[in-house]
C-alpha cells in the first residue's frame, strides 16, 4: 500500500467540499507539542478550499492572511468558507478551519452535527483580476543584489526533502559560483537542520505537500505552504526556535512554477517576546512572492534543531 503523502486524509468522498471533514497525517503533527498540528498542514489546508471554493477564471489569488488564534489539534477537521465581495476586479473570501472537540471526537466521525465546533484558524484571500502592467519604469531590486539561489546539485524526483541554507554570521556573501556542500557555510544547501542552527540568514528549499491526500496540490497552494516557513527562516536563532507565528500573509505578484519553493529570511525585528519577521519567496526563476509574520515568545518550547530527528517525521513537511 502506498504512504499517504499529504498533510489530511478524506474522511469521505464529502472531502472535496467547503465543508468536508478530513483527519491530519504524520506530515500534519507539531513539534511544539504532542497531539498538534503544524503551521503548513493549517495553511495548506486553508489555501486548497479557498481558491477551490472561491478561485474564478481571470482572477489570481494575489494576498493570503491566515490567523491561527488557537492549537489546531490532530481531530477531524473542516472549514467553512463565504465570498465577501466579488467585484469587476477584486474578489474577497474569508475561511474558517474549524475543529471537532478533542472530547467529541468519537461523535463527530459517527457524523454527529451536535459534537462540538472550535474555529482555530480564519484566512482571508484576495484575489485580482490579471491584466498588462501599466507603463513606465518602476524600481526594483537589482540583479546582482539578489542573494537567493537554488541548489545546484541534482536532486531525484522522488527526494522531497527540504534543503537548508544558512550565512554564517562572521562570513562574507558567497560566491556567485560557490558549490552546494555539507555544513553551515554561506551558500551551501544539505537537509541537516542542525547544521544551520547560528545566528545567520537562513534559506529554505521545500517541496510541499498536497493538503488532502488524492487530490491536486496547486501553485497557490504551494506558495502558501513554503510561505508558513517566513516563520522558519526568520525566527530561528542560534539556540532553535523560540517564537512562534500567530498569523501568516503571503503576496504573490505571479505563481510559483516547479515543484520546489525557496524561501529567504528578508528581515526580522523582536522586541519585549514578540517578533515579525519578512521573506522573499522565490522558485527556479526568481522571486515572486512575499511572506510575512508575526510571532510570540514560546521559549518554553523552544525546538532545538540539533537535537531533534526530523528525517521522518517532518522530512515533507
Amino acid at each position: 500500500m502506498a504512504k499517504t503523502r499529504a498533510f489530511f486524509t478524506p474522511n469521505s468522498s464529502a472531502a472535496s467540499s467547503d465543508n468536508g471533514v478530513v483527519t491530519p497525517t504524520s506530515y500534519a503533527l507539531s513539534l511544539w507539542a504532542p497531539g498538534t498540528l503544524n503551521g503548513p498542514a493549517v495553511c495548506a489546508l486553508a489555501a486548497h478550499r479557498v481558491e477551490q471554493q472561491f478561485g474564478e477564471d481571470g482572477f489570481r489569488p494575489a494576498r493570503f492572511t491566515i490567523d491561527m488564534f488557537k492549537v489546531a489539534r490532530e481531530v477531524p477537521t473542516f472549514t467553512r468558507g463565504r465570498i465577501v465581495r466579488a467585484g469587476r476586479r477584486i474578489r474577497v473570501a474569508e475561511l474558517d478551519v474549524v475543529q471537532f472537540g478533542v472530547a467529541s471526537t468519537a461523535d463527530s466521525n459517527a457524523g454527529d452535527s451536535s459534537a462540538e465546533e472550535v474555529v482555530v484558524a480564519r484566512a482571508t484571500a484576495v484575489f485580482l483580476r490579471t491584466s498588462a502592467n501599466p507603463p513606465g519604469t518602476r524600481w526594483r531590486r537589482p540583479d546582482e543584489a539578489v542573494t537567493f539561489r537554488p541548489p545546484t546539485e541534482p536532486i531525484g524526483d522522488s527526494d522531497v526533502m527540504s534543503r537548508f541554507s544558512s550565512d554564517v554570521p562572521e562570513a562574507g556573501v558567497p560566491e556567485a559560483d560557490a558549490p552546494d556542500a555539507a555544513g553551515a557555510s554561506n551558500g551551501a544547501w544539505n537537509t541537516d537542520m542542525g547544521a544551520h542552527q547560528n545566528g545567520g540568514r537562513k534559506r529554505l528549499w521545500s517541496h510541499p505537500l498536497p493538503a488532502i491526500d488524492g487530490e491536486q496540490v496547486t501553485a497557490f497552494v504551494k506558495a502558501v505552504t513554503a510561505g508558513e516557513s517566513t516563520s522558519l527562516v526568520t525566527n530561528w536563532g542560534s539556540s532553535g526556535i523560540g517564537f512562534i507565528n500567530c498569523d501568516l500573509t503571503v503576496e504573490l505578484a505571479r505563481l510559483p512554477q516547479g515543484d520546489w519553493v525557496g524561501v529567504e529570511a528578508d528581515s526580522h525585528i523582536e522586541s519585549d517576546g514578540i517578533s515579525i519577521g519578512t521573506a522573499g519567496l522565490f522558485d527556479s526563476h526568481g522571486m515572486f512572492g512575499m511572506g510575512t509574520v508575526t510571532a510570540v515568545n514560546n521559549a518554553a518550547a523552544e525546538i532545538d534543531f540539533t537535537s531533534v530527528d526530523l528525517t521522518d517525521r517532518y522530512r515533507e513537511a
